[in-house]
């Protein structure tokens, strides 16, 4: 029997799946994508095993480790005045038109392209969805988001145990070394006290996921140009 995963738009688990396929080649996994509105449906039922997430979520039941956060990005259409800005701050947007959010991220760029106004978006995502006539900038001022790996308390088994250490980056031997979901459980407490105190959690990969220039969504990596919203070439707003 496979091991299931699903996983919101924004995460990009290959890696883990590698790593999974070579350390428990008798236990496939199954990983399939999900809106985030559904982000949990398929745990809550049992037809998933684990879930990465974009928080906050209902955790009622659930072991929840947050991983790492996601930039903000404003997707603007590529003739907007700020088009070739190398970030910018929320005060520089408060008087442009928001493009009508949709569920479904796609349509939102979409809207944004046919000149609708601007979206915020996890850089991720709009990664996911990015087109050539859009562009996609750092927010330096907007509240960041957050994925987390979460699953079942009473799903947590040596098979669960054995995905965290992969996502953690444990070797084989300490994942299998026992006592691993109170480990795990641990962990999740530790990792929730941290998020409460001070806002960090333990990642995969630690830190911050910033955008890297030429990423192919026109966000450069975040670079202070002394004041918000100051353009290149361009005057200050």
């Amino acid at each position: 029997m496979s091991l299931r995963l699903v996983y919101v738009a924004g995460v990009s688990p290959a890696k883990w799946l590698r790593a999974w396929a070579d350390r428990r080649p008798d236990r496939p996994l199954e990983a399939t994508r999900v809106d985030q509105h559904e982000q949990l449906a398929d745990v809550r039922t049992g037809d998933a095993d684990l879930a990465f997430v974009r928080l906050p979520i209902d955790d009622d039941g659930l072991h929840v480790i947050p991983l790492w956060e996601e930039v903000a990005v404003a997707v603007l259409p590529k003739d907007h005045a700020f088009a070739e800005a190398e970030e910018l701050a929320l005060a520089d947007l408060a008087d442009e038109p928001r493009a009508p959010e949709q569920d479904d991220p796609a349509m939102t760029v979409e809207l944004v392209a046919a000149g609708t106004g601007w979206a915020m978006l996890p850089h991720g995502v709009a990664r996911l969805h990015h087109r050539r006539d859009v562009v996609a900038i750092p927010v330096t001022d907007a509240a960041t988001t957050r994925i987390a790996l979460a699953w079942r308390v009473e799903r947590d088994d040596e098979d669960i145990q054995d995905f965290v250490g992969v996502v953690r980056g444990r070797t084989a031997r300490s994942s299998r070394s026992g006592g691993l979901a109170d480990a795990a459980a641990g962990d999740t407490r530790a990792d929730r006290g941290r998020t409460a105190g001070d806002g960090r959690g333990t990642s995969a990969k630690a830190g911050r996921a910033k955008p890297a220039r030429g990423s192919g969504t026109g966000a450069g990596r975040s670079r202070r140009t002394g004041a918000h919203g100051r353009r290149k070439g361009g005057k200050r707003r």
